[in-house]
């Protein structure tokens, strides 16, 4: 790499959630998601406000929570046009015009880090209740262009901003995840293996129906639009062997164990313990803590695993100690290469599949991996006496991560 040794850190933003009267701790007591469907899809005539605002809806209405209850919207979203979608989508969503809202870009993690910043506001400022998460709509992203440099000069569209000055490589995503696969000897076998696994345990999930309660269904195009349409039933070792490499000649990142990109929205409620046991729900993610920091750009793959080592370590928890992981499978090679830095099994992570086979929805995805993990929590069993452990974490464009570690509570 020309910048950076491939360490998993070089600046970490050390992120506590902590409040000084114990019964002030943020805890996210609901959680839901829109289906996520591929970009140019089933969702493809919603704009990110109408993906956002049936959950916003649906969240005040699965809690009993009253609009005028709510002290802000905090909401991530990466590709969007700019005009406090927050505050939009709040407002179509039937909240009050006296609920404030404000958006948070930090690219794909956005989502995750809206979530953790609502939980600091929470913690700084007492019994307040938050609606936090994350959206994005691919199909219906403007298109983004700089004026000309000269008057009457056509103006120059891009695909994507610039996350870094030129000298730091600023490459592609596939690229990156290229980079990562060989910095961290990741196989083109290794990374096949994972993305088949995430498609058959996506299968596996929606039809036992384990996502179902987590998802509001949207009308879109005349029809009802209630599950995911990604994980594919046809995927097979045969078929993954199949595919070129898609971003570097000889390289070993193919489509099929990358992640397509989609269009969805997620969002939770956050509260305080007091107020959540006022509220009578009968459990909660407590917010323990979380991490945020920057690695190589050239690496950025790797970006979550030096927030969670960190995050870990100082809450004093093994990663054999976590028991519910979910992470951002851009790329199986960079989702390999962040579990075996931490000393997780791949086969602990996911475990109803993720991006790689559900699709990513950037500025979304941060908030999907909560919305999992408190489903998962809910369905492990009740009487063996633990709270257990529950990370999410995602890396992002630019060379960074963010992770944020809860302990699932049973009132």
């Amino acid at each position: 790499m020309t910048h950076g040794s491939g360490s998993l850190a070089e600046h970490t933003v050390p992120a506590p959630v902590a409040a000084q009267d114990p019964a002030q701790q943020p805890v996210i007591i609901a959680a839901l998601r829109t289906p996520v469907c591929r970009a140019g899809g089933q969702l493809k005539s919603l704009r990110a406000e109408e993906l956002l605002a049936p959950v916003l809806r649906s969240l005040l209405d699965t809690t009993g929570i009253g609009g005028p209850q709510v002290s802000d919207v905090v909401i991530g979203n990466a590709v969007g046009g700019g005009g406090n979608l927050a505050r939009h989508a709040a407002l179509l969503a039937g909240l009050p015009v006296g609920v404030p809202g404000m958006v948070v870009d930090r690219q794909c993690g956005s989502g995750l880090d809206a979530i953790v910043l609502a939980s600091r506001l929470l913690a700084a400022g007492g019994d307040g209740i938050y609606l936090a998460g994350g959206v994005e709509s691919i199909s219906t992203a403007p298109l983004r262009a700089y004026p000309g440099r000269e008057p009457g000069e056509a103006p120059e569209f891009y695909t994507r901003a610039r996350f870094v000055p030129p000298q730091f490589g600023d490459p592609d995503m596939g690229v990156a995840a290229e980079n990562v696969a060989r910095e961290y000897g990741i196989s083109r076998e290794r990374q096949d293996s994972f993305a088949l696994r995430s498609h058959r345990r996506a299968i596996e999930a929606r039809e036992a129906g384990r996502f179902t309660g987590e998802i509001v269904p949207l009308p879109a195009a005349g029809a009802t639009v209630r599950s995911d349409d990604g994980p594919r039933r046809t995927l097979s070792p045969a078929l993954l062997k199949r595919f070129p490499a898609a971003f570097v000649p000889e390289g070993t990142v193919t489509a099929g164990n990358s992640c397509f990109d989609a269009d969805a929205a997620s969002a939770v409620v956050i509260t305080s313990l007091r107020r959540a046991r006022e509220l009578g729900v009968r459990d909660a993610l407590l917010v323990l803590g979380s991490d945020t920091g920057g690695v190589d750009p050239e690496l950025l793959g790797i970006g979550a695993a030096g927030a969670a080592a960190r995050l870990l370590e100082r809450q004093g928890v093994t990663a054999a100690g976590v028991d519910l992981v979910e992470f951002n499978e851009a790329f199986a090679a960079q989702a390999v290469a962040c579990l075996d830095a931490l000393g997780i099994d791949p086969e602990r992570a996911n475990l109803d599949g993720g991006a790689l086979a559900l699709g990513h929805g950037y500025g979304a995805s941060g908030a999907v991996l909560v919305t999992r993990l408190l489903a998962q929590a809910r369905a492990l069993p009740a009487d063996d006496g633990r709270d257990p452990l529950a990370l999410a974490m995602i890396s992002i464009a630019g060379g960074m991560g963010t992770a944020a570690l809860f302990r699932y509570l049973r009132f």
